[in-house]
């Protein structure tokens, strides 16, 4: 199967290290013109170095900044095609306990996972509306499956609540030709925090997760990243409103 994005427009967000950054690769590497976003300006510049052409830092949280960059980003790219939307993660977060999480805590991880996906899709919908075509990926988790291995209860609310917008998205856009769905990752080591949260497992823990998995292995970035391009293919054009788990199978 060969995949051909030549002359499409997409933006990735969470594009600075990881899941993001392989997908800015592999669509570029396919002919499309690929804008990433992401609040780590600094890593960025990787993004650029993979095939971005065009990176901008900014907190997808705040509304009115992502619906002006992706005005931006339209205006250059005269349109958008595919939106994915890989922001997210625990933002340094461990797990505690119920009775220890505070406001702040518990509102950062929606703003990250939930928020910043809720206002790409408000931006980009117009212009995807305007062509009668699009697709809009999310990155959810397992965790938004079932409980989470991280034990972080607001980050599996607020994955599961990113599966729940998936699949209303897609109710709401399918009549303008445009597709929702969403890759679930099992574990991944695709930065710092997966990093963090393996090496937390320790030696038996490590072994019986990987025992879990049926493929005997975690996951790489460029395992998300493929199923991320079929996604956004016309070979998956009649599909919406699915949460593909990319997992590697679970026991």
């Amino acid at each position: 199967m060969q995949l051909d994005f030549t002359g499409k427009s997409v933006i990735v967000t969470g594009a600075a290290q990881g899941i993001g950054r392989s997908i800015v690769a592999m669509m570029a590497a396919t002919g499309a013109r690929v804008a990433a976003l992401d609040l780590d300006a600094e890593g960025l510049e990787t993004a650029k170095a993979a095939g971005a052409e065009a990176v901008f830092a900014l907190d997808l949280a705040r509304r009115d900044d992502v619906l002006r960059t992706v005005d931006e980003i339209a205006n250059l790219f005269e349109g958008i095609d595919i939106l994915v939307t890989a922001a997210g993660g625990v933002r340094g977060q461990v797990g505690q306990k119920l009775e220890t999480i505070d406001d702040a805590a518990w509102h950062q991880l929606f703003e990250a996972n939930v928020d910043g996906t809720f206002w790409c899709a408000q931006a980009v919908a117009p212009y995807m509306k305007a062509r009668g075509n699009g697709r809009i990926i999310t990155i959810s988790s397992g965790a938004g499956l079932r409980p989470s291995l991280t034990g972080i209860q607001a980050y599996s609310a607020a994955k599961h609540a990113l599966v729940g917008l998936t699949k209303q998205l897609a109710l709401e856009l399918g009549p303008y030709g445009i597709a929702v769905n969403s890759v679930a990752p099992g574990f991944v080591l695709s930065n710092p925090d997966t990093q963090r949260q393996w090496e937390s497992y320790g030696a038996e823990g490590q072994k019986q997760l990987v025992a879990d998995i049926h493929m005997r292995r975690l996951g790489k970035p460029e395992d998300i990243a493929h199923a991320v391009m079929f996604l956004a293919s016309d070979y998956a054009g009649w599909i919406s409103g699915q949460i593909l788990s990319v997992d590697g199978g679970r026991a």
